[in-house]
Parts: structure tokens; sequence; C-alpha cells
């Protein structure tokens, strides 16, 4: 009686695992958010493929799979939160831009942080606010792309607001106050020395201090691009006539 040799069972193929794996629709989510959290944390360039397959829990060809290489992943997650900048425009179209109120430019900027800021206060935002915060101050060709693309249409529509709220200022010199609004904004989004200077006093990224913010960005606008003073006309005296 001849015995029959058990056949090994073959492993499945790495394209038929690929394709298994691709066919769970939290795969491609999952590895946008760690993406997105390890270059928050670490920065495009020291980030590899391999680490976010690895922080996704996903194989490493699935990466590539569904985004391509990574600077195209690394455009992706923008492209996932461009609603955000949505938001802020839609904000800052709402605003009545009337340079003779008060209260106009305090409005401009609240629709230009608050929504930046609810972002990094919310679990499923934070690492993207950090992640925008870092490559806005480490600018790098990468970063370009995504500036290019993303954020300098928003700081176009932002300056010229400003611009109409300040009219007695030039456009050039708008442009530097955006830009001094936006280093506040991204300093507040991404420092980490306030709990010690405070001695523990404050917590970073606090939501709660976004009417300081504005506060303190309105301040500086006010102060750095004042109206011009108006010259104070003298009244000649009149002189009496000896009879």
């Amino acid at each position: 009686m001849s015995t029959r040799t058990p056949t090994a069972r073959r492993s499945p193929s790495r394209a038929a695992t690929i394709t298994a794996e691709a066919g769970r629709p939290d795969r491609r989510q999952a590895i946008l958010l760690a993406a997105e959290k390890l270059f928050a944390q670490h920065g495009y360039h020291a980030v590899t493929i391999r680490q976010i397959a690895e922080e996704a829990s996903v194989p490493l060809a699935l990466v590539g799979y569904y985004f391509g290489p990574k600077q195209d992943l690394f455009h992706a997650i923008f492209e996932h939160w461009s609603h955000s900048i949505d938001e802020r425009l839609a904000r800052l179209n709402k605003v009545d831009n009337d340079p003779d109120d008060a209260h106009t430019l305090p409005r401009i900027i609240e629709a230009f942080t608050a929504p930046v800021l609810a972002l990094r206060a919310s679990a499923e935002g934070e690492y993207y606010a950090l992640l925008v915060a870092r490559e806005l101050y480490h600018a790098t060709e990468e970063a370009d792309r995504v500036l290019r693309g993303y954020f300098d249409p928003l700081a176009t529509a932002y300056i010229d607001a400003l611009h109409v709220a300040l009219p007695h200022a030039t456009r050039s010199q708008v442009a530097w106050g955006y830009q001094f609004a936006l280093g506040a904004l991204l300093h507040h989004l991404n420092d980490t020395r306030i709990e010690r200077l405070s001695r523990g006093e404050n917590k970073r990224a606090d939501p709660a201090m976004a009417p300081m913010l504005v506060n303190f960005i309105v301040g500086g606008l006010r102060a750095a691009l004042p109206k011009p003073k108006t010259p104070r006309t003298q009244k000649t005296p009149t002189r009496r006539h000896k009879t």
C-alpha cells in the first residue's frame, strides 16, 4: 500500500496579500494618519516609507500601492485636509470688510486663527496642525509645492482683506504684517516651552488663549501700521482794528 506524501501548503503570493490588504478600507486611512503623525514629529526627510508602514501596521508595498512615492503621500495629507483651508476662506468671506469699523480687523484675524486652533485642540487634527507649523517653519522642496498649491492662495486672500481693512498702509507693508501674524500663530501651535516658562501654570497650545492671540496680533498690526495723524488746523487769530 503506497502512502501519499502530504503536499506542503503554498503561502499566498505577495500580490495576493497586497490585494487582500488593499480591500480593507481602513488601510488607506491608517497609512495617511501614520504618515501625518511621523512627518509632524520628525519632519519629511527623517521619515522612511518602511517606518510609515510599521506605524500603520500594513505591508510595506501597500503604502506605494495607495499613494506611490513618498512625496505623493506627503501631498495627499494636505489634500485630505484641504477642507480646513476652505473653512478659513469661508469665514473670511463672511466678514463685512469695513475699514471704518473697529471690529473688522479682529474679525479677520479670528477667521484666520480660529479654525487652526480648533484643529490643533482636536484629537483627529492635532498632528496635521503640527505638521503645517513644522513645514511652514522649515520650508523644503516638498513643502514648497504644498505652500504654493494650498497656502499661497489662502495667504493672498488674507493679505488682500487686511489691505482693505488697513487702507492707509501699502500692500507690501500688509504682507509683512501677515507674515508676523502667521509667525505668532505657528509659534503658538508648535511651542513646547510655555509650560516650563510659566512654571506649570500654562498648557501648550491652549485653545482658551485664542482671544489673547487675536488681541496680540491685532494690537501688533495697529501699532506697526498706524493711521496717519490728521494735522490740526490752527485758527488764525482775528486782529482787532483800532478805531
